[in-house]
């Protein structure tokens, strides 16, 4: 194995693991903190949802990708490829709309209200369960397509036309299909980041100018826990932005050439999956709660552990 294949493992192995851990240990949090407190504030289940939809994107891509550096060949027969694929399109449209989503709710619940966003406000809670299944439901049915174009990778040249995924091939037949999947794939997630930078600017503008209002008007409604969430929520759509800008420059570039070197391909899998890796340890070193939960979790276990060695040692 030369030195760059190397590089290129460790790396994905390196972001696998680590996004798979994160994202489980805030799951893991949320869950408990959903069975065991009387009232989960709604940016709690966004937030576990995110985490949910970014474990999956982990599993379906850099899971497979990763064995493949790795020269694990023939992982998936043709069905196989047709549910990860499926798997990866959905978790990767729910990752950014639960980002836009989570910024657009942090936006309202801050907000001055006016008289439409005061009747508004109190439904909001009640909105978030619904959204989900909307989100699910909408996103089963727009990527609906990916599998009937999923393959198991077959010996031979590899058509100009069809996306090497390594562990799979998706073949696009001729470059119409091809350059129409890509400019709606991408013409989709630009729309949602769209939003999702308004909503957060937006968060930045009314805590900028109003700080002093904002404070007043929220004491009395844990004020300070507001604003530490839409800290946190502007700064997971900065993180999302920034690889969501590094990926897309090189998907035009894949778009607009008809033979892609593997490398470029595989940057691209790699800048793609970093959100989902990274963005859990932004979210457990940010939420109080969260970090609260853990480092109780970690006391208990220290104690338990002090026991059975003083049981050994007698």
């Amino acid at each position: 194995m030369d030195l760059c294949v190397t590089i290129k493992g460790v790396s994905f192995l390196l972001q696998t693991g680590m996004g798979i851990l994160g994202n489980t240990v805030v799951l893991l949090v949320y869950a408990h903190i959903i069975f065991t407190e009387p009232k989960v504030l709604p940016v709690d289940m966004i937030l576990c949802h995110l985490a949910f939809a970014n474990l999956l994107i982990l599993l379906t891509r850099c899971v497979p990708q990763t064995m493949t550096v790795f020269g694990l060949t023939n992982l998936l027969n043709d069905p196989g490829c047709k549910v990860v694929i499926y798997g990866y399109r959905i978790s990767r449209a729910l990752s950014v709309w639960i980002t836009c989503m989570l910024s657009v709710f942090q936006a309202m619940t801050i907000a001055t209200a006016g008289p439409h966003l005061s009747r508004l406000k109190p439904a909001l809670p009640f909105l978030v369960l619904p959204t989900f299944a909307a989100l699910w439901l909408f996103n089963m049915a727009i990527c609906i397509a990916a599998p009937f174009f999923s393959m198991a990778p077959r010996n031979g040249t590899v058509p100009a036309f069809m996306l090497n995924l390594s562990f799979c091939h998706v073949d696009f037949k001729d470059n119409l299909s091809y350059v129409i999947n890509g400019v709606a794939v991408s013409g989709r997630d630009f729309a949602f980041v769209a939003l999702m930078v308004a909503s957060s600017g937006y968060i930045l503008l009314l805590l900028h100018h109003h700080s002093r209002q904002v404070r007043a008007i929220r004491r009395s409604q844990g004020g300070g826990a507001e604003t530490r969430a839409a800290k946190t929520v502007v700064t997971l759509v900065v993180l999302y932005v920034f690889f969501f800008g590094i990926n897309n420059v090189i998907w035009i570039y894949m778009l607009t050439e008809t033979k892609v070197p593997p490398v470029v391909a595989d940057m691209r899998v790699f800048f793609s999956s970093c959100y989902a890796s990274l963005s859990p340890y932004f979210i457990i070193s940010s939420n109080k709660k969260v970090k609260a939960k853990i480092l109780c979790a970690a006391e208990q276990d220290q104690p338990a552990s002090m026991d059975t060695q003083e049981s050994h040692d007698k």
